[in-house]
């Protein structure tokens, strides 16, 4: 099909339907530092040797994994993945369709994703999960919609304990609405109860409260300590949205234990590697009073003509496919690749084998936490319970302290803080999965202890910088 650009005065008959003066004026929303003024400076075009040289060289800028412990977290983890994860989702059938959901021709893909959703049901104790999300964020948002629509509440509290960025998605998706975002805050790094109890109490209908398990600071909240408002699961009340580690389900109670109308997540612990930050996928699972309003994709099995078991997409409330303004959701899609990924994680290690590994984990988080805290100046920022990852207070510039350590040690030594809030410009967020070994643990005590201690720039790096990651 062509494309036939309108006129101008085309253009200028849309605007006015639209009720602006000009095109500029669509992008009032969006600051003007982020607008694109003139040109883009864009090089001469390139050979491709050029072209391969080039990226080689950007290439060597990054860090090989096998290279560079990371104890990074705050979302995006260092887990190990099995091989055949690798090798079975880069089969060709998976990796290149478009869309592979049409029943007739699809069945392996449609199973798979069935497969997925009652592991993920099986995790969260919920009563249905959807085919996947784009990420958790982006999940717990669409979670935010699915309430607001049940209840009709106009007010969404959202602790500080929170990862900031899906607080950021949260707030963008509802712009424009009559429902506002409410902070709670934290204390000692969970949500502060007394807090939520006021704002439970006071003010017009909350339509959800999202609680981060384990939350960003890696402590677990007390769900079970949540006013009985929220755990009852009244459908006209507010909705307790939990956004889940999957990983960490494998030692921690499902979410439904406590009350929880909708459970969410991000899917990137789960076989799928950091790959500088994304992309990731996403599960959402809910009660079954809300199966008609789960956004996204759902597979059903079902029977054809002959009585043969297979598989469909069923209750599909999409702007796709019916009117807009009875749509559930806008999302049209789901990260099938990735999910499939998560799919063969979950099949290959088992229940057994995901409780191994969250155990690991937590074994490995210790033994880092306790040595750690053995450096002169070095703090544990939180008490009380925890999983895979925690926060220290330095004595100097986390930013800086990390950016020592990497340099002279090849470690990367965790995130600071200051990152996302400039008033914790000494405390360090610190993760350690299953892969970190206690040798790796103790070079990275030895490289911390060493830069506070003022000691001088050598060259003692346990891994030299190379292309790849």
């Amino acid at each position: 099909m062509s494309y036939v650009g309108h006129t101008r005065e085309e253009g200028a008959a849309m605007l006015a339907e639209i009720g602006v003066a000009s095109f500029d004026d669509l992008l009032a929303q969006i600051p003007e530092r982020f607008r694109l003024t003139g040109l883009l400076a864009l090089p001469p075009a390139l050979s491709e040797t050029e072209l391969r040289r080039l990226f080689a060289e950007h290439l060597s800028h990054n860090y090989d994994p096998a290279q560079t412990p990371s104890f990074l977290g705050g979302g995006i983890y260092d887990h190990a993945i099995p091989a055949a994860v690798d090798g079975l989702s880069s089969r060709a059938e998976f990796s290149t369709a478009y869309t592979p959901y049409q029943a007739e021709v699809a069945q392996g893909t449609l199973a798979a994703i069935f497969e997925f959703q009652t592991m993920i049901c099986e995790l969260t104790g919920m009563d249905v999960a959807n085919a996947s999300m784009y990420d958790g964020a982006s999940a717990a948002a669409e979670a935010v919609l699915l309430a607001r629509a049940a209840n009709k509440g106009t007010r969404v509290l959202l602790p500080e304990t929170v990862h900031p960025r899906t607080r950021g998605v949260v707030a963008t998706y509802l712009d424009g609405t009559d429902c506002r975002v409410e902070l709670i805050p934290e204390r000692d790094g969970r949500l502060d109860g007394a807090a939520l109890a006021q704002a439970l109490e006071g003010g017009d209908r909350v339509a959800a409260l999202i609680v981060q398990q384990p939350n960003f600071y890696g402590c677990l909240e007390a769900l079970d300590a949540l006013p009985e408002t929220l755990r009852a699961g009244t459908p006209r009340g507010p909705h307790l949205i939990v956004s889940a580690d999957p990983l960490s389900l494998g030692l921690l109670a499902p979410p439904a234990l406590f009350g929880a109308q909708t459970v969410v997540g991000d899917l990137q612990p789960l076989g799928i590697p950091p790959q500088g930050g994304g992309p990731t996928g996403g599960y959402f699972a809910t009660r079954q009073a809300w199966i008609r309003r789960l956004p996204g994709r759902l597979v059903a099995e079902a029977r054809d003509a002959a009585g043969r078991r297979g598989f469909t997409l069923t209750l599909q409330t999409r702007e796709q496919h019916i009117r807009r303004d009875k749509a559930t959701s806008n999302i049209c899609t789901n990260s099938a690749l990735l999910m499939l990924r998560a799919t063969i994680y979950l099949a290959l290690v088992g229940p057994q084998g995901l409780r191994e590994v969250a155990g690991q984990c937590l074994a490995r988080g210790r033994y880092a936490r306790r040595r750690l805290g053995e450096i002169s100046g070095v703090t544990a920022v939180h008490g009380g319970p925890w999983f895979r990852e925690f926060v220290l207070r330095l004595p100097q510039s986390a930013e800086q302290v990390v950016a020592r350590v990497l340099d002279e040690a090849g470690i990367l030594a965790g995130i600071p803080l200051a990152r996302f809030d400039p008033a914790r410009e000494r405390e360090l967020l610190v993760a350690v999965t299953e892969k970190r070994s206690c040798a790796e643990i103790d070079a990275l005590v030895a490289a911390l202890s060493a830069v506070l201690a003022g000691a001088p720039r050598g060259n003692g790096r346990t891994g030299e910088r190379k292309a790849g990651g």
